[in-house]
């Protein structure tokens, strides 16, 4: 069977690689309300392609965008549910692209759009490897359910509310590939991600912006202010100063330690990646403890004032910081985000008034790395990639994971088929082709051997 499938794969590369353009090319940007209709149109392409597969598909309105819902019926057994999002980060800045983001172009190997790795192209090696199997006359050892969102990139909450409200929908484990491999010949079982508080804070001077040759000197200026209270935030080394943030923070285990040693990870190669001058973090961790198991305070964006052309002298009403913490096992969000305000109210001058508006929080999570199911996992990426699976944990977060192990207490699959360089939420974003087409074969592998 097995070997029918990857003739089929074989076979129709061309066109897949085709099809996956067609979807790439919507500009689903779902925290953009004025793409909403491509982001509508996006989720019905994709419903209908998977109804052509000869799947029972439609579309699921829980208010906010369209949950893509997908049905391939098995021989018995419990269901497995796919996972994945249609919708894409904005493209913003357009003008570092050196290709249109929404015009798929295959240049050196990889395929470059927004949404080529995060996550259209991770989900579509899925969905052909479903085709591959329905389409060789092969029968489906259990139900498939593909569930894909659109509200993954602006913190929607469409689906997890599907999953809750979902009560007969019981899956034996729910497979996601919207993480990374270790490197591009080291396919990776994720099993652990980062949790994330992420909120935004607001320094209020003056009732406008007001001259700051008539004004400066006799109030206090939002921006210098909001700068301060910042930097007695996070330390020069990147140490979180925001008292009893690390009182929870669960420490790496013995296995992991010995784990993180034999992936060899080199930091020359982040280094040249990035092109910075060197590496940075907290003193007493290697850079992979830093990336996958310490909490982090990061600022995204810092505005206020007058940022056009040329000079305006002015003292600013308003700045505003956008912040995130990632966030380790043990951690609460809730807890994090009341420590974080807390400090800054008893540091934040008199002078000036401050707000914070949550944007979203989501727990960290830890897997069994001896489940069976991630035991299957591994051996199908070890057959499609050809090469031994390793274990890693992800800097990043995916909120609706916990959504899956708190309502259906199934494990959760995370084998990811792109790469960190791949440049998700960055100008230039790829997806290996044949990484793709390896992760397709991996997951035939894994719905026939569930």
């Amino acid at each position: 069977m097995i070997d029918r499938i990857e003739a089929y794969v074989e076979a129709n590369k061309d066109r897949f690689i085709e099809e996956l353009k067609q979807w790439l090319r919507f500009p689903s940007v779902s925290a953009q309300s004025a793409r909403d209709s491509d982001t509508l149109a996006c989720a019905r392409w994709i419903k209908d392609h998977l109804a052509a597969m000869g799947m029972e598909a439609r579309l699921i309105d829980k208010g906010g965008k369209p949950i893509v819902y997908a049905r391939a019926m098995g021989r018995a057994g419990r269901p497995v549910v796919i996972y994945g999002h249609y919708d894409v980060q904005p493209e913003d800045p357009l003008d570092q692209w050196q290709t249109r983001p929404f015009e798929p172009v295959i240049r050196d190997g990889f395929i470059y759009a927004r949404g080529a790795s995060d996550d259209k192209g991770q989900v579509f090696a899925h969905v052909k490897a479903a085709e591959s199997i329905l389409r060789t006359g092969g029968q489906l050892p259990r139900e498939v359910v593909f569930l894909l969102e659109g509200e993954e990139e602006c913190g929607g909450d469409a689906l997890p509310r599907h999953v809750r409200d979902e009560k007969a929908l019981r899956p034996q484990a729910v497979i996601v590939s919207d993480s990374s491999m270790y490197d591009e010949r080291t396919p990776a079982m994720t099993y652990g991600l980062r949790g994330i508080a992420a909120f935004e804070i607001t320094v209020k001077g003056p009732n406008k912006d007001v001259h700051s040759g008539s004004y400066g000197g006799a109030v206090a200026n939002p921006a210098v202010v909001l700068s301060r209270l910042i930097a007695q935030c996070v330390g020069p080394d990147g140490k979180i100063l925001v008292p009893g943030l690390y009182e929870d923070v669960a420490p790496v285990q013995e296995w992991e330690r010995e784990n993180l040693g034999r992936l060899g990870y080199n930091d020359a190669v982040l280094k040249d990646e990035l092109k910075v001058p060197r590496l940075f973090g907290e003193a007493g961790y290697s850079t992979l403890e830093r990336l996958w198991a310490r909490p982090t305070f990061e600022v995204n964006g810092l505005f206020g004032g007058y940022t056009g052309q040329g000079a305006k002298t002015i003292v600013p009403a308003t700045a505003t910081v956008k912040i995130s913490l990632r966030l380790v096992p043990r951690q609460d969000p809730d807890k994090v985000r009341q420590l974080v305000l807390d400090y800054i109210r008893s540091i934040c001058p008199d002078t000036v008034r401050f707000e914070i508006t949550q944007a979203h929080t989501s727990p960290p999570i830890l897997f069994d790395v001896n489940n069976p199911a991630m035991r299957a996992a591994q051996e199908a990426l070890r057959f499609g990639f050809g090469a031994d699976p390793v274990f890693i944990r992800c800097g990043g977060s995916i909120p609706v994971v916990n959504t899956f192990v708190q309502q259906w207490g199934c494990p959760v699959l995370l084998m990811g088929f792109g790469l960190d360089s791949d440049g998700a939420h960055s100008p230039n974003e790829r997806f290996k082709v044949d990484s793709f087409l390896k992760g397709a074969r991996a997951s035939a592998h894994l719905l026939l051997n569930m």
